[in-house]
This record gives C-alpha cells, structure tokens and sequence, in this order.
C-alpha cells in the first residue's frame, strides 16, 4: 500500500469547509472540514452520534447543510440529490444494502441508472467485465435472493462501478464480510484508489482502518476532534481520540471453562417457512454455566431461524430437542422459556428489541414483567421506573429520562439499554444477537465489560454475530454457523481467524468428521 506522502502531490477531489447541520435540539455537524485527495482512501471515524452519518448525506445530496461549503474538483458546488451525486461520479454503498431480492443483479442495477440503462445486455456485459477486471465476479443474471450477502454487497459496489465514479463512500463495509471477503474487498479497493478513484472508509474496526486508509479524520460531538495518518498510530491511540481518555477501551478478557450444561440443543432439524430461509440441519449445541459461545456467520446461513428456536418463537416437534438444565423446552412459549432463566436480544433493535413509540419505562417492563414489576395483574409504575432507572444509570444510556421514547435514542445507547435490561434480570442463559451492532467503540467496551461480568456470575451466554473480532474477544469456546449447519466447537485459544473464516465459508465437514471420530 502506498503511503500518504504519495498522495499530496495528488489534486484535491473534495473539500469540505464549515459543514454545519442543525436539527431540532442536535448540532449534528459544527464546522466540519475535511479534505480528501484523488487516489486516497480516507477513513472517518467516530462515535454514533458523532455526526459520521449527517456528513456522508451531506456529501451524497440526501441532507442540505445549513452552512459551509463542498467544493467538488476546485468548484464550489451544492449537490442538489442522489441522482446529482452519481452524475458528478459520487457513490454511495450503505450498510444495509437496497436490493430487490427477486430481480436480478442487473435488474438492479439497471434500476439506479434509470435512462443511462436502455440496453439491457449491453450493461449485463458491462457488469461482467468490471466486476471481473476488479475481482469481484458476478453473474449478472443471478437473482438477488440467491446470493450470499457478500455478493451482494459486490452488486452494491458494482452499481457505482458501471458509473464515471470518482469518490466511492463506504459505510461500515466489512461489517457482514467474512475474513477472506474483507481481504478481496481491499485488494478491490486499492486498485481502484491506484487508478485515480478516491475512497471515503466509514468504519469502526480500527485494525483494518489501520491496514487500508492512507489518511484519517476522526468526529466528535459533531467537530472534527482531529486527523491522523493511520499507519502511524495504533487501534488504541486512535480509539482515545473518538472516545477521549475518560471512556474505557480495555479489550483483554480472560478465557474460562464452563461448568455444568445449561443449554443443550440436539438434532435440531427445522424448515423454514421463508421461501428466502434456512433450513436448520441436525444442529448439536451445548453451553455450559460461566461461559461465552459464540457463532460466527456471514448473515442469512441459519442465525434467524436459531434464534427463532431458542427463544420460543419458533416450537420445535420434541420438547428435549433444546433443553434448559435437563428440562425439555422445545415446545415452550418465550414467557415460559424466560420464566426458566432465559433472557434474549434480538438482532433487531427497533420493532424486536424495543417498541420505537414507547418510552424507556415501558420498554424496560416488556421482559421484565418477571422481576417483580406485575402483581395480580397490575403493573407496580414505582418499581418499573425505578427498574428502567437503574438500567440508565448501570449502563450509562444517554437519554433525556425515562419517558423518552425508544425510536429517539441512538443505536448506541438504545443496545445498552436493551443489553441492560436483560442482564439485570440477573438471567440463567442470555441469547444475544448482534450485540454491538453499528456501536461504537465506547459502547462496545461497556457491553463487552457487562457479559463478562455476567459469565464470571455463572451465566451461560450464547452470542451470535457476524463481528469475527468480537467473538474472538469474548468468546470462551467458538464455532461457526454455515447454510443451516454447524461447524465444530472448539476453545477460542485452540483456533484462529483463517479457520473460523473457513467455517463461515461451510468448509468444515472434513473437520466435523474428525472431531466425531476423536
């Protein structure tokens, strides 16, 4: 990789000077500047609610700033919308993706370039040849639903790569990757930044921020806190300059040996009614008291539908097919299953997790209705709100008070509040999905810290993600979940990313064969 010095002989693509944006009771943007040459791929970064989001659809023409200026190529200009973006050579890869499941990959794209796309095959041969020149291959007549969801983001990228593209915005793009997808993706990255495209890296995963981006500038509170050269710091360094010296960012967590069996899961074989599901395949499963499992996947190869089974939203045909402590629950309701010591975060936050227009006490009584919260039928509001406070004060949820509504808190801290409020629970076994999804670093230390703690209890924690890093840090033992079935288990200290990336890619029967055999 080149270094920054090779890029300021580079001309200026982008400047932004004075960026402000205000909405009702947020400076989302306060004076920003940012520079970004061409051939550079700069990374922003910054806590949620740092203004990192605001900023891109500044860029993107989906926001009008209230003051400051975007000089694109030396001239001062206003991107009037989307469609203005593209033109100038602007693209913009979400972090979740909006793609039509049933229509094809050039279906799909055809749709964002409306009237350029009049010749079908003449663009389906165009998606061939640059997906392949930038080695990121594509069927261009494969439908959407059939692609994994690394495929899919290569549609994503694909679409702004059809296009004069000069700036190319990625938000949290290896969030849903495996280990060797990120790896192809850089190498995708580099050589366009070689032949001249600028790249705007949007991450909160320092190591690869550290590995990839020639220049970065870091947000806070809606200002630029400061701007640094990657390749000459550290995760840590550049983590203090997000969250600043008073937020812990301490990662070493010790690993431990569970002891009796909580959860046992045992030949679960489940359809899935989704003509876009899963099926499950014979999945054997075990997570002992005071320790973390957790399952890697690149998203849709089974976690739905496992999660649907272990939380009693999905019954299963024999009762002993998941049991809680020699107790069969396969066929029990998620109340019955939470009387027995369950608790469970989904991996949607708004709408699963908590209702969007309900106020934080309300939604600290939707599964805490056990703890004492109902009596006889009546709601106890004195111990509810005194429970939704602890769960603000314990995790320290950024929230005007209780009676704020779940819809207006960040991603951040409506997790922790979601995490909080099954923790306090003081649960036997904690299903989480996701758990620091879209969260930044800050956060992330604090809800690492709290199912440590937790586990140390004598909790039996489960954790699903696609975050292979996390899983690394706080996972006991780990395995991997691929097409409906699952890889081998093994002590997180026994194996390593290349082969869990391996697992995620379903090349572990081999494995599984041998593990069954010894």
């Amino acid at each position: 990789m080149s270094s920054i010095d090779d890029k300021t002989e580079q001309p200026m693509r982008l400047s932004l000077r004075g960026i402000t944006k205000q909405y009702p009771g947020c400076l989302a943007n306060d004076q920003i500047d940012l520079e970004i040459r061409a051939g550079e791929i700069h990374a922003l970064l910054g806590e949620n609610g740092a203004g990192k989001s605001t900023l891109m659809k500044v860029i993107y023409g989906v926001v009008k700033p209230d003051a400051g200026v975007m000089v694109w190529e030396g001239k001062p200009l206003e991107v009037k919308d989307p469609a203005h973006a593209r033109q100038l050579g602007i693209g913009m890869v979400f972090q979740h993706f909006s793609l039509f499941e049933t229509l094809t990959v050039t279906e799909n794209i055809a749709l964002a370039l409306g009237d350029e796309a009049k010749d079908m095959k003449a663009l389906s041969d165009k998606i061939r040849h640059v997906s392949e020149r930038y080695g990121m291959a594509l069927n261009p007549d494969r439908h959407i639903h059939s692609l994994s969801v690394g495929e899919r983001q290569r549609v994503e990228i694909v679409r702004c790569l059809v296009q004069d593209i000069k700036l190319l915005i990625l938000d949290e793009p290896t969030s849903v990757l495996t280990p060797q997808e990120v790896n192809t993706l850089f190498v995708t990255l580099r050589q366009l930044a070689s032949e001249g495209c600028s790249i705007l890296f949007i991450s909160h995963k320092l190591n690869e921020v550290q590995a990839l981006c020639h220049s970065a500038t870091v947000l806070r509170g809606g200002r630029v806190s400061g701007d640094c050269i990657p390749a000459q710091e550290d995760p840590s360094s550049m983590a203090r300059m997000m969250v600043g010296d008073e937020t812990p960012i301490s990662t070493d967590y010790t690993k431990v040996t569970g002891q009796s069996v909580f959860l046992a899961v045992e030949g679960l074989t489940l359809f899935s009614p989704d003509p876009f599901g899963v099926d499950l395949k014979s999945i054997d499963l075990q997570v002992h008291t005071g320790e973390i499992v957790g399952i890697a996947g690149v998203a849709g190869n089974g976690q739905e539908e496992l999660l649907a089974a272990l939380s009693g939203e999905q019954s299963v045909e024999s009762p002993d097919t998941i049991r809680f402590a020699d107790q069969g629950v396969g066929q029990l309701r998620p109340e019955q299953r939470r009387s027995l010591g369950l608790a469970f975060v989904p991996e949607e936050r708004l709408g699963r997790g908590a209702v969007p227009d309900m106020s934080l006490r309300d939604n600290a009584l939707l599964t805490g209705f056990l703890s004492g919260l109902v009596k006889r039928g009546m709601v106890n509001y004195k111990k509810t709100e005194a429970y939704a406070q602890k769960i603000i004060g314990d995790y320290k949820v950024k929230t005007p008070s209780s009676e704020t509504h779940a819809r207006s808190l960040s991603g951040g801290n409506l997790q922790k509040f979601i995490i909080g409020r099954e923790i306090l629970q003081n649960p036997k076994l904690l299903v989480a999905a996701h758990p620091t999804w879209g969260v930044d670093i800050g956060a992330a230390t604090a809800i690492h810290q709290a199912l440590i703690e937790l586990r140390d209890a004598g909790a039996a924690i489960l954790v699903v993600s696609e975050d292979i890093d996390e899983l690394f840090l706080i996972s006991d033992r780990l395995c991997a979940i691929c097409d409906g079935e699952l890889s081998p288990i093994k002590p997180t200290a026994d194996t390593s990313l290349e082969e869990v990336g391996r697992w995620m890619a379903g090349m572990f029967a081999t494995a599984k064969a041998h593990d069954l055999a010894h």
